[in-house]
Order: C-alpha cells, then structure tokens, then sequence
C-alpha cells in the first residue's frame, strides 16, 4: 500500500473496527449509527481487509480480538489505534452528549477497565448471542462501512470462518 491511500484511509474520519460474528458488537455499531451526530465514524470488520491492513501496520494487534478505534493523530499526524476499554472509551468520547458520564471510567487504571472490558467480551456470545447473520447497513449509511463489497473475502485475513 502506498503511504498516500494509508494517510487517505485514517484521515478520512476515525474507523471502528469490530467483530461481524458478535450480536453484542453488531448491536453496539447499530447503536452508534442511531447516536452518531457527527457522521464522520467508519466502520469495519475484524475480519475486512481494511483490518487487516491496519493489523498489518501495528504488529502489536496480531492476536488482539477487540473492538478497535483507529485514527490518525491531530493534523493528520500517524495513524493512532486503541483497544478495549480505551476504544470503547473513545466511541463515548466521539457520541458526546448523555454518553459523557462513562468518560469518568478514563480514571480507572487501565488493567481494571481492560479486566472489565475483558469480562464482558470474554462472555458476550453467551450474554448477548452469537449472529449467523451480517448485520447489513441501511443504504443511507452504507458508504461509511469500508470494504462492504468485500466483506465476505475478508474473513480469511483472521482465520475466522466465512459470514453466512
């Protein structure tokens, strides 16, 4: 990849990245859309080639199996990801207005946000079901999901098996 479509590919707006398979997940990418005054968040799947290129850059997230908030720095600087709780701290951030409160957890060391965080994950097929199905965006916001047109090649890039 060319450093141009890389900075084109963080610069465009923050992408979150996220787990197709997971109703919980899913759910939570409906939720922002309903909550997303802005209009600027993307979204892909773990499983795209758009993660995959990002996982590509960041060696650090080869085995990592999270929510993820990538963006570039301020004035388009490097490309910056975050994971677990600070994602899922980042989406509040970004929704802004009754999501505020849950910024105080920004004060909780990080090994007890991620425990949390991890618990929650650990456990979110059996709490909030597993989806054989692909949660498929409205036409309305269909452009702000990357790599839908290939969305069913990209399973390969995490070893998860094909979506249904």
């Amino acid at each position: 990849m060319t450093p141009d479509r890389r900075v084109a590919e963080v610069s465009a707006g923050p992408v979150l990245l996220y787990d197709r398979a997971c109703g919980f997940c899913s759910r939570t990418v409906q939720l922002v859309l309903r909550h997303d005054g802005q209009g600027t968040l993307r979204f892909a799947p773990l499983e795209s080639p758009y993660a995959a290129r990002v996982i590509a850059r960041h060696a650090e997230l080869t085995d990592v199996d999270s929510l993820m908030w990538v963006e570039a720095e301020g004035g388009g600087g490097p490309e910056r990801v975050l994971v677990r709780s600070a994602a899922a701290l980042r989406v509040a951030e970004y929704l802004g207005g009754w999501w505020r409160p849950l910024l105080a957890a920004w004060l909780a060391p990080v090994p007890l946000r991620d425990a949390v965080y991890d618990l929650v994950a650990r456990h979110r097929h059996q709490l909030f079901g597993a989806s054989d199905r692909c949660f498929v965006p409205p036409p309305e916001v269909r452009a702000r999901f990357l790599d839908a047109a290939g969305a069913s090649h990209g399973s390969a890039a995490r070893g998860a098996p094909p979506s249904r």
